[in-house]
């Protein structure tokens, strides 16, 4: 009987050993993200807590407003944004290029409301017409830092015609998106990453920006040098480059990273 008694407490005390080592194996990740990963961030995170154990914390961003951050010295142990803000902490020192990593691709769309006429944008000159004949067009405002939006102003004033579109351009209101303005027909046309379009109900995408006019984003990771625990951040990035993160990425509108 005490013999077992003995046997009973050696492996309690085993199973208790084996829980703490786990419990500190798991690690808390603290990402910083681009909005334009959001849908994807959102549907992978818990299937990467799920197959690590470890635990996500994220917050996400413009891609200004995440430069920002960093520069004003706001820590994290991954940041996933466009590589031209990751650029910028290789050269800062803030992350090292070894540590970076490329998840996804990206491109720019045109929206209108679902049932709408679908207009001619097929060439620079097309969607010139398209949008000097549209009532309202939405996309981000170029000052709150999205890359989307800023392109597009830049686009406009390529074509010519940022004067004639200013006062029918109608912005979204945060915590609102270009695909709801266009959805409640505050907007007939509406510019945006094509990621962040699809989800969006009551509004079908026309294609991409055409030619020349288009932006390919590169969003990629990069482990911080301020990362607390960089073998859990590293689990993070190489989760998102495998063939189930791909799937996701691909299902949202975005061109996976070729392994």
């Amino acid at each position: 009987m005490k013999i077992r008694s003995l046997v009973a407490a050696a492996n309690i005390g085993f199973m208790f050993l084996l829980l703490v080592g786990i419990a500190a194996q798991a690690a808390e990740v603290k990402v910083l993200s681009g909005g334009g990963m959001r849908e994807v961030m959102e549907d992978l995170g818990p299937k990467f807590e799920r197959a690590t154990g470890h635990k996500l914390a994220i917050t996400f961003a413009t891609l200004g407003a995440a430069v920002k951050r960093v520069q004003g010295g706001e820590t994290a142990d991954v940041v996933i944004i466009l590589q031209q803000g990751i650029d910028g902490f290789v050269k800062d020192g803030k992350a090292d290029a070894g540590n970076v990593t490329v998840i996804a691709r990206a491109g720019i769309g045109v929206a209108v409301r679902k049932g709408a006429p679908r207009p001619d944008i097929s060439s620079p000159e097309a969607l010139k017409r398209t949008l000097l004949a549209a009532k309202s067009i939405t996309y981000v405002d170029p000052a709150l830092g999205a890359a989307g939006g800023i392109h597009f102003a830049k686009v406009l004033d390529r074509l010519g015609i940022a004067n004639e579109t200013q006062s029918k351009t109608v912005f979204p209101k945060p915590p609102g998106t270009v695909g709801g303005v266009v959805a409640n027909g505050e907007a007939e046309i509406g510019v945006q990453e094509i990621q962040l379009l699809i989800p969006v109900a009551g509004i079908e995408i026309v294609g991409p920006l055409p030619g020349d006019l288009q932006l390919t984003g590169v969003f990629s990771a990069a482990i911080m040098a301020s990362a607390k625990d960089a073998e859990a951040a590293k689990a993070l990035v190489n989760f998102l480059r495998t063939p189930e993160a791909a799937a996701v990425i691909k299902a949202k509108g975005m061109e996976p990273a070729t392994p």
